[in-house]
């Protein structure tokens, strides 16, 4: 499924508090209509989340809320026909009922850190799963970040991320990495991760970049608020797929469709041109 071309994930938040849609689709009827829209917009997998991690430390909610709003979700998608469905939590107990429910892939942004469980349920279920580069918790995490060498750390922490996968028995071939851009990194480490996602082509494992109206979009822009940074996330989008991603996670669905699909002709264009 990943390499032939750059894959669109389609970002579902059903909470109440996300930084950019949040209060949105925390109903499950218009969730559910929302993720059939986004399958319809060309997205190739819809992703799920019921807890924010927007910037400024969002309210954690405990595992049986938040699979309250995910899994009602997932289970009306599932009826209606829908495509491959991920599971955005960093909870095992969340993670075992949006499986259950008919969740195809788990999308930890904890890279197996927060909940050890998560991993040996992954290994357990035979799914694959998405392992983000994280430091320090939700609260903590966009306190004065600090790198030496920004991508040179991000690639070693998330090879300690496929470890502990593989520790638990989750096969390394199952696993997408995510260098987690925004989260724990200013700005200025985000912008620079995106220029050197290149060097994470030796972990030989898919990537993920997910930049879809972020912070650094926003810092580059003047301060525009996430409502205005489409072409911004264009933009983001288009380095990430040159610069070696097989999938990207966004909130604009057709318009990132349009811009992945250019930036895999280009990078397949041979002599001639389009066929």
């Amino acid at each position: 499924m990943l390499g032939a071309r750059t894959l669109v994930m389609g970002v579902l938040n059903v909470t109440p508090d996300s930084f950019s849609d949040g209060g949105q689709f925390a109903e499950t009827d218009a969730a559910v209509l929302r993720g059939l829209a986004l399958f319809e917009a060309g997205a190739d997998i819809v992703d799920v989340g019921g807890e924010s991690t927007r910037p400024g430390g969002a309210l954690r909610v405990d595992a049986a809320e938040e699979s309250r709003r995910v899994v009602p979700v997932i289970r009306g998608l599932r009826s209606r026909g829908a495509g491959p469905i991920s599971v955005d939590t960093t909870r095992a107990e969340v993670a075992r009922a949006a499986l259950d429910a008919g969740a195809d892939l788990v999308n930890d942004v904890s890279g197996f850190r927060f909940d050890p469980g998560l991993a040996s349920l992954v290994a357990e279920r035979g799914v694959p799963a998405v392992v983000m580069h994280l430091r320090g918790d939700f609260g903590a995490m966009h306190r004065e970040p600090s790198y030496q060498d920004v991508m040179g750390e991000v690639a070693a922490e998330l090879e300690e991320a496929l470890r502990r996968g593989e520790d638990a028995g989750v096969s390394r071939e199952s696993m997408i990495v995510d260098p987690g851009i925004g989260f724990a990194k200013s700005s200025g480490h985000s912008l620079e991760a995106m220029r050197r996602l290149g060097e994470l082509q030796h972990l030989d494992r898919p990537v993920l970049v997910g930049p879809s109206r972020k912070s650094f979009i926003g810092a580059v822009l003047g301060g525009a608020p996430p409502s205005e940074r489409l072409f911004g996330t264009a933009a983001a989008v288009a380095a990430a797929v040159m610069g070696g991603a097989h999938m990207v996670r966004v909130h604009d669905v057709a318009e990132m469709v349009q811009v992945a699909r250019v930036c895999d002709a280009i990078l397949s264009a041979g002599p001639g041109g389009l066929r």
